[in-house]
């Protein structure tokens, strides 16, 4: 199979940051969602399975090529999942659906997040410690050489330096939730509305 007959989703399934779209019991989901969403004009940020009791609760963080997503949206990829996971049946048992944004407490899952939040603040956990340390705060700083670059204050040095991260290393990464970023995001919100 040559690079051009590789299915995009299963490319991506075998990603170096595809642990961070897709962690745990959501990583098999990859290839069968990612189609779906794109087909309706929207990127899959992350896929989550997590458990309420007996519960299975699928969670699904989508968005445009802006960074945003509206409810009308949200229900219109919760439809098309719905009917695309009624026939392959890839969840044993009962489980809830729920389609929502990112949020801005946003998880960062592909190179595109670290370029496109550069300047705001975010929080960073390493699957494994760096000199003792698996977690990481700065400003986000872009993605470059095949990673996650962050500005970190360390001690020893006046000035924050600037950490570069792989993805396959990350665990986790956010953004840190404050007033400027959401003051932003309105603002940005209705920009778009005129």
């Amino acid at each position: 199979m040559t690079d051009s007959q590789i299915d995009p989703a299963e490319a991506l399934d075998n990603a170096p940051y595809a642990h961070l779209m897709a962690p745990g019991a959501a990583r098999p989901l990859l290839p069968l969602l990612i189609p779906v969403i794109a087909d309706l004009g929207f990127h899959l940020v992350r896929a989550r399975m997590t458990s309420e009791g007996e519960q299975m609760i699928l969670q699904i963080m989508a968005e445009n090529d802006a960074g945003t997503i509206a409810i009308e949206n949200c229900e219109a990829i919760s439809h098309a999942v719905s009917a695309m996971l009624d026939v392959e049946d890839p969840i044993s048992g009962n489980y809830t659906l729920e389609v929502s944004s990112p949020g801005m407490g946003r998880p960062l899952t592909r190179p595109l997040d670290f370029e496109r939040w550069a300047g705001l603040e975010a929080k960073l956990e390493l699957q494994r410690s760096v000199d003792g340390r698996r977690r990481f705060r700065g400003l986000v700083d872009g993605f470059e050489d095949g990673e996650a670059r962050l500005q970190v204050a360390l001690e020893g040095f006046e000035t924050p330096q600037v950490l570069g991260f792989a993805l396959a290393d990350i665990a986790e990464a956010r953004l840190v939730p404050d007033d400027a970023a959401l003051r932003q995001s309105l603002k940005a919100g209705k920009t778009r509305k005129k």
